[in-house]
């Protein structure tokens, strides 16, 4: 899984052969392209049965499905922002991304529960989990709505890899930041926490919390939601 790959078969088949153990784990710091446009920086990857582990370079382990990885290339030099966005993997959220059947009906139904646009809870679960219910985020995070335990406590939520528990929690969370803040700003919340929105004053200086906005919001009106509403 190099620079000069392309074909999406060959990524596939070197993805496989690195879980099973049949070539080493890429040595040194690595860019990591997720299928749903992200980019993470890895200084390390290991197998982990059908998952891929990610050591962070912003600190922590990120456990990946490897379906959900496009591509891996090496990190020999800083990336432009504008180089980025002429990437297959990131004009590929330009488009509206598929939405498992499984889920439809769930989120459908709790979203209306809840007053929140299901098109608005698609893109941040595109965006946190790209709808992997057994996600684990480097702080600890849960399910296909990420949540704290502690913050899943807060709605009685305790099992947040059950799908329907996760969303109900996330759900409700995600609306009360909705009443306390405008669009940006409460999915600034979600992803950095309402603390740092508030120290800050907007949305937190940080690349991935401001990256994590743009994707949403990008997701959401892709799928026919209105941002600015």
């Amino acid at each position: 899984m190099r620079c000069c790959l392309t074909s999406s078969r060959v990524v596939a088949v070197a993805a496989v052969a690195l879980a099973a153990g049949l070539m080493p784990a890429p040595a040194g710091a690595e860019i990591v392209y997720l299928a749903s446009g992200r980019v993470l920086f890895a200084d390390g990857i290991r197998s982990q049965g059908e998952d891929l582990v990610l050591l962070l370079r912003s600190g922590g382990e990120l456990v990946v499905p490897q379906a959900l990885i496009a591509r891996v290339e090496p990190d020999g030099a800083e990336v432009p922002d504008d180089l980025l966005a002429a990437l297959p993997a990131a004009r590929a959220m330009r488009e509206p991304p598929a939405v498992p059947a499984q889920y439809r009906g769930l989120i459908a139904e709790l979203a209306g529960h809840h007053g929140v646009d299901a098109r608005l809870v698609h893109a941040v679960v595109q965006a946190e989990s790209a709808y992997h219910s057994r996600a684990v985020s480097p702080k600890g995070a849960r399910g296909l709505m990420p949540l704290m335990p502690s913050t899943g406590r807060m709605y009685g939520a305790l099992d947040l890899f059950d799908p329907a528990v996760n969303l109900d929690a996330g759900i409700r969370h995600l609306r009360m930041l909705l009443d306390r803040f405008d669009l940006p700003l409460a999915l600034a919340a979600y992803n950095a926490g309402e603390a740092a929105v508030q120290r800050f004053g907007g949305i937190p200086p940080f690349a991935e919390t401001q990256a994590y906005v743009t994707r949403v919001v990008e997701t959401f009106a892709s799928l026919g939601g209105q941002p600015a509403s």
